[in-house]
């Protein structure tokens, strides 16, 4: 599931898988093994892709957009 969301947030900012790839530092052949779940994600990598394109981590995990958290 979180391939496809970052897959859908690439083409919304108009970006290519090379650009992304430079602005993270790595190959577009490791961007698209992420959009095609070849390569789990791990966390320092979903907050480099969810500040690249200015989306929240819940929406990538696929976690509802108004989801109630627990009061600590």
């Amino acid at each position: 599931m979180y391939g496809k969301k970052l897959k859908e947030a690439r083409k919304k900012s108009n970006l290519t898988l090379e650009q992304v790839a430079q602005r993270l530092h790595t190959t577009h052949a490791t961007i698209s093994r992420y959009e095609n779940e070849k390569r789990k994600i791990d966390i320092d990598t979903l907050k480099q892709f969810c500040a690249l394109y200015n989306i929240s981590s819940d929406y990538i995990i696929g976690l509802p957009e108004n989801m109630p958290y627990p009061k600590s």
